[in-house]
């Protein structure tokens, strides 16, 4: 049978209880036994001392059986409860009053006699000539005869008249009393206990309820201000467990959904790539194809042109293929940055060169626009350039003609803030959520958002740094980070300004 923890407490606590109870009554019981053979003993202590020297029982000639019998004759009708023996110097019984064959024992044990007539303290118990294991309380007197010892007169307290009274009266109305005080002292202990168990395990119980309902798909629930310890309850282990639970069930939705988001960022990625991947190897399978079945037929004009859209979707593969690589290896920890000083400004420079010819083309216009004294910066020289010429690519290739790519390097404290601008179609509002960590649409085509922005993102983290995409009225997509130029604060993150 299955039990809650209440219920073990509870059976656990009756169980002790039960248990302190039966073992209080017992060492009741025996206290008062105790008590009253030590009352008894004490008031009849010396009996056989006034019994010894008031009633002559031997004389030089031994034994008066006379004076023996009148005298039990005399103690019977005064106390039924005594019996009276007569001893030797070593304990045997010479002399007594009890029915025929009734003694068991023919010698009593001198020790008990020594000691009482030594003062040791009340009860002691000797042995009872009537019974072979039972000791009983007594008194006890040497016995003297022409002034040397004789014996001693062993008087038997409580004798077996007092046994069979005891007998008929079973418990006496004190111990009676008593033992239903302890019944009822136990009856409330047992109801306060289960009481005490009840509320003291309510927390636990709530607790194990909570537990029980987790949900790792739940959305997490608001903590109190207060930490791990809820007001009042500083003190409080069960409550303590509640909080951290609490946290704990809030920091496993939070990475479970995490976890969940990533891997329907992943897929969505691995869509992507696998429908950026397709067009070009389509394409570039169609023309290898035409040019392997109508080579005999094809100018060489047109064998060219076929060998040229060929190569520019081989690059296309090659270059997606390489993303792919290196985001992977940005995301696994590949790529440690090699921290070192150099002009922003150069930088720039080198990248309008790359995109100048290509942003002729298209008809779009490259706008450098550089603050006074721009000063060095400190960080990975390649990985920035990576991250330069990511956003150029991607503001150039989303730029109509006629329209302009703007850069600007702004001095700022210790930073230097970096802006690149287009004029292009920008992005919605609602597709800003995880824009550098997902792909994203525009008017059902794809931005690649997904790639170049990531890789962005992730060189830039790898850094410290971060990278904020600006609401700017009459441009497209505004995108802005900043670069530190002391090399202590390099890879320690840089605040981003306000706006």
């Amino acid at each position: 049978m299955k039990m809650t923890l209440t219920q073990r407490l509870s059976l656990v606590f009756a169980l002790l209880l039960l248990i302190c109870c039966g073992t209080s009554v017992l060492l009741q019981v025996r206290s008062n036994k105790m008590h009253e053979l030590e009352v008894v003993q004490g008031l009849s202590r010396d009996l056989a001392q006034h019994i010894a020297r008031d009633t002559q029982l031997m004389d030089a000639n031994g034994l008066k059986p006379d004076a023996v019998r009148e005298l039990f004759s005399q103690l019977m009708l005064v106390n039924p409860s005594v019996e009276v023996y007569l001893l030797d110097g070593e304990g045997r019984v010479v002399g007594d009053a009890a029915p025929k064959n009734r003694l068991v024992r023919d010698r009593v044990d001198l020790a008990p006699i020594r000691q009482l007539l030594a003062g040791a303290p009340l009860p002691i118990l000797g042995d009872d000539p009537r019974s072979a294991q039972t000791r009983k309380v007594f008194s006890a007197a040497p016995l003297m005869v022409m002034g040397k010892p004789a014996g001693f007169l062993y008087v038997v307290l409580l004798g077996e008249a007092h046994d069979r009274f005891a007998e008929r009266g079973a418990t006496s109305e004190a111990l009676r009393t008593a033992l239903w005080s302890i019944g009822l002292i136990a009856l409330l202990c047992l109801l306060a206990g289960l009481t005490a168990f009840a509320w003291i395990t309510r927390p636990l119980r709530r607790l194990t309820e909570t537990v029980s309902q987790f949900d790792i798909n739940a959305a997490p629930v608001a903590l109190p201000a207060s930490g791990l310890e809820p007001a009042g309850h500083g003190h409080d282990e069960i409550a303590v467990l509640a909080a951290t639970f609490a946290q704990m069930q809030n920091r496993l939705s939070e990475q479970w959904q995490t976890l969940t988001r990533q891997s329907q960022d992943r897929r969505e990625l691995v869509a992507n790539i696998s429908h950026d991947l397709r067009t070009p190897l389509a394409s570039l399978h169609g023309y290898l194809e035409v040019l392997s079945v109508k080579d005999a037929t094809l100018s060489l004009e047109e064998r060219r042109r076929y060998l040229g859209i060929a190569l520019e979707q081989s690059r296309k593969v090659g270059g997606l293929a390489q993303s792919l690589l290196d985001l992977v290896r940005l995301e696994h920890g590949f790529v440690v940055p090699v921290i070192e000083r150099f002009s922003l400004t150069d930088l720039v420079q080198d990248i309008f060169q790359k995109f100048e010819l290509s942003a002729q083309s298209k008809g779009v216009n490259l706008i450098p626009h550089f603050g006074a004294s721009i000063p060095g910066v400190y960080a990975d020289l390649g990985l920035i350039e990576r991250v330069l010429t990511n956003l150029f690519d991607n503001a150039l290739r989303h730029t109509p003609a006629g329209g302009e790519i703007r850069i600007a390097l702004q001095p700022r404290e210790a930073h230097v803030d970096v802006t690149v601008s287009d004029t292009g179609p920008g992005i919605a509002p609602p597709l800003r959520e995880g824009l550098f960590l997902r792909p994203f649409n525009i008017g059902g085509a794809r931005r690649d958002g997904g790639l170049g922005l990531r890789i962005v993102y992730q060189i830039l983290q790898l850094h410290g740094l971060r990278i904020e995409l600006l609401d700017v009225q009459g441009q497209g997509a505004t995108f802005r980070f900043a670069l530190p130029v002391d090399e202590g604060t390099a890879l320690q993150g840089v605040p981003m300004p306000a706006g």
